[in-house]
């Protein structure tokens, strides 16, 4: 189910004559059960009884006004026996930046009619209810607090994290108008929270919760408020909430975000707080019904979150943001719910669909209704078990938006399946689609609809615009690749290599580890998806032995924990942390951890990425501490292209009688071998650099070292690759490069120095604020 109408028969009234505030009022106590009578919203009234309990302050009367000093931001407790404020009347706290709880120990509900103000924070605890009336205008500096649960003095006199409880079935309501200058806005309670007036908090955070237990904290980045007990509350918002962020929550209750005129929950961010909007009803129910926006400071596209056990879509539902990630046990998308997220991909929002599995779901997710859209928005359906496409079914995009259809979302190896009976059109589309299953699964493919003029964006290392992929979730599934060489494989998740040697056929096992045998060639395509395989042991090669030429390795992190200690006659004469030759692609991959020999005399030749390079690396790097008998940054040989990459690791030669290190390469051209004659294949270097230090040493042979190569490295090396020449110690790049391009800490610091390369929004580098070299965009971005 998509759809229900939620549990009140004024919602279906013909009585739209009344005001917003009357329908709501009546929604509310027909909900909560909280009895209001007349007298609690008669005129004239003002807080009676007031005493502090902890801290110290005045409380002084004057006629319709009520003002309450709390001298030097301090902080205090006030008891009273009840606390309301009439429609003509006011009450002030002069708090400064403090905070003063307002306790109400009488059994009379609060109803601010009319006018509370506060230079500071201002709580009210009342387990009778809460209600701010039409007229009512609450105004502080900081937050502002209603709630129907209590917090000892101690606590909160102590500051920092509060933990509210209680069992009073009262609500908290407003239909006024809530502001905090510079702080949040939080409306707490067990049973029922109910908006249908405004509430601002431009500065932080405006959050409703229903729960037994809550957990109010402090956070300048993100939500305060998370429900650790559940109370099968209700959270309703049909008036206008306007934050940095916004956070609906229920917990096993349900939360209604209702229809109107206009975006009536708007985050619009801050310079510490993204623009961000969270709905969550864990084992609960979330009706959208009307439109949800969420805007970062500089304008971008901020994020909303849903999570529940059911979602449910009004006719007008949208999310107007950057990202909406949607998450639910089981879900199948009709045609109520496809509109919701058809009117969000048009308004440019990406979407991220997935189903969990929890409460004993089945975890599959279909779409029984067609979804077109068009722009840029991309649409992920993560299923925990299967994803389905139902027969007659279209989705197709008209602009640069991706489709992914992910089986076993969580990595599980559960046998999950992506099975297309209807239509995948993106002939229309430069964007991607990329189906994802198990091993042991399977792909129905359908009918898949490809845009014929359709062509790779440069260095993403793809090579269809719509492709299926086996999940490689697991060290045992990295091994199975070797089981079709030519197949397409892309991570699940992030994997731990560890105690696993990873070595070709022929090869000798890591001593001490069990064998893992991977493929000599590679001819396929093998997609990170931006995750990390951690704590390789590379022995004979590495991950991969070989890539071929068609071979496609990217958009993965590697990162090595090796240090060889084998007799050198056991140990390969060349190797690399990802593979030993490459005559494919490498992109978007980087290399970490340390990679290298600690026996005297080891001839081994140790790379970050690998050993030789007859094909492309692009957009590629590594930070890894590498040391061998001689060593390079990147590639040992390159008889290839090398473009956009660069290396922050220590390169050290040594233990040899002849060394030689490279900060990116020690060779810039290869030799083939065709017959009987040989080809000297020249390599080229462009836009790169190399930040780490770079040295060898050896006992009574000689030594060679570069900045980016070792020196008489031959082939081509660009004008715009450098080298710091205070980090690597080295005054020369090795090669053609004049000693202009090496270039200082400072000068490595600017973009400027930089020349021909792109940082601008959609540009390959990125200078990070307060670093001291350039990094690769994917890097910061995660994609």
């Amino acid at each position: 189910m998509s759809r229900a109408e939620p549990p009140w028969s004024a919602r279906r009234a013909p009585h739209r004559q009344q005001s917003n505030g009357r329908i709501w009022l009546a929604i509310g106590i027909s909900l909560t059960g909280l009895c209001l009578t007349p007298v609690a919203f008669a005129a004239g009234s003002l807080p009676q009884g007031g005493r502090y309990v902890a801290g110290t302050g005045t409380i002084a009367g004057a006629g319709n006004s009520l003002v309450i000093t709390q001298p030097g931001s301090t902080r205090g407790v006030i008891d009273w026996d009840s606390f309301s404020v009439g429609g003509n009347n006011s009450v002030t706290f002069v708090n400064g930046t403090g905070a003063t709880l307002n306790r109400v120990t009488g059994g009379s509900p609060s109803a601010i009619l009319g006018r509370l103000g506060a230079t500071g924070s201002v709580y009210v605890i009342n387990p009778q209810g809460i209600v701010v009336g039409p007229s009512g205008v609450i105004s502080t500096g900081g937050r502002f607090v209603a709630s129907t649960l209590d917090v000892c003095n101690c606590a909160f006199m102590k500051g920092g994290a509060l933990t509210l409880s209680g069992d009073s079935n009262a609500s908290v309501i407003n239909l006024g108008k809530i502001s905090s200058s510079g702080g949040d806005v939080f409306l707490i309670a067990r049973q029922a929270v109910v908006n249908a007036g405004t509430i601002k908090a431009p500065a932080g955070t405006v959050e409703l919760a229903a729960g037994g237990q809550v957990l109010l904290q402090d956070s300048t980045s993100s939500r305060q408020v998370f429900v650790q007990t559940g109370s099968d509350g209700l959270v309703v918002n049909g008036g206008r909430i306007a934050a940095a962020q916004i956070s609906l929550q229920a917990a096993d209750g349900n939360v209604y975000a209702l229809a109107g005129g206009g975006a009536r929950i708007r985050a619009t961010g801050t310079a510490n707080r993204d623009g961000h909007v969270w709905l969550v009803a864990d084992s609960g129910r979330v009706e959208q019904s009307g439109v949800i926006t969420a805007r970062n400071a500089d304008g971008s596209g901020g994020t909303v979150d849903t999570d529940a056990a059911q979602l449910a879509f009004g006719r007008h539902a949208v999310v107007d943001a950057g990202q909406w990630n949607l998450s639910t046990p089981a879900f199948t998308i009709d045609d109520v719910a496809a509109h919701a997220l058809q009117r969000s991909l048009n308004a440019g929002t990406s979407v991220d669909v997935t189903t969990t599995g929890a409460n004993g779901a089945t975890g599959d997710l279909g779409v029984a209704s067609s979804l077109r859209w068009s722009g840029p928005a991309s649409l992920t359906l993560a299923a925990y078990h299967d994803v389905s496409v139902a027969t007659g079914t279209t989705i197709a995009n008209c602009g640069a938006g991706n489709l992914t259809l992910r089986a076993d979302a969580s990595g599980t190896d559960n046998g999950a399946s992506v099975i297309n009976n209807g239509t995948i059109d993106w002939s229309k589309s430069t964007g991607i689609v990329s189906a994802l299953y198990d091993m042991n699964g399977s792909y129905s493919p359908g009918t898949l609809v490809a845009n014929p003029v359709w062509s790779a964006p440069l260095y993403s290392g793809l090579v269809t615009q719509i492709t299926g992929y086996q999940l490689v979730n697991s060290i045992t599934d990295l091994q199975n690749i070797q089981n079709n060489l030519a197949g397409n494989y892309a991570l699940g998740k992030d994997i731990d290599g560890s105690n696993f040697a990873f070595v070709t056929l022929a090869g000798p096992p890591f001593p001490g580890s069990p064998v893992m045998f991977i493929p000599v060639m590679f001819t396929g395509q093998f997609d990170g998806m931006w995750h990390t395989i951690s704590n390789v042991l590379p022995s004979d090669v590495a991950i991969f032995g070989d890539i071929g030429a068609t071979g496609v390795v990217r958009d993965v992190n590697v990162n090595s924990n090796v240090s060889l200690t084998a007799p050198f006659e056991t140990l390969p004469l060349g190797a690399g942390i990802l593979a030993f030759y490459n005559y494919g692609t490498i992109a978007n991959v980087f290399t970490s951890g340390a990679f290298g020999t600690v026996v005297s005399n080891a001839y081994t030749e140790i790379a970050g990425l690998v050993a030789e390079n007859d094909g492309l690396i692009a957009r590629s790097g590594s930070s890894a501490t590498l040391q061998g008998g001689s060593a390079a940054g990147l590639a040992l040989t390159n008889g290839g292209t090398i473009t956009e990459s660069y290396t922050t690791g220590s390169v050290t030669g040594s233990e040899r009688s002849y060394v030689s290190a490279g900060g990116l390469v020690l060779d810039n051209e290869s030799a083939t071998y065709v017959g009987h004659g040989e080809t000297i294949n020249q390599g080229t270097i462009t836009q790169s650099f190399v930040a780490g230090p770079v040295s060898s040493s050896t006992t009574g042979g000689s030594t060679t070292t570069g900045g980016i190569c070792a020196p008489a490295c031959g082939g081509i090396i660009g004008s715009d690759v450098y080298w710091n020449v205070q980090t690597t110690g080295q005054s020369s790049s090795g090669g053609n490069l004049p000693a202009s391009n090496g270039l200082t800490t400072a000068q490595m610091s600017d973009p400027a120095s930089f020349v021909g390369w792109d940082f601008g929004p959609n540009g390959a580098w990125t200078m990070p604020p307060g670093a001291t070299h350039p990094v690769l965009t994917w890097q910061v971005t995660g994609h």
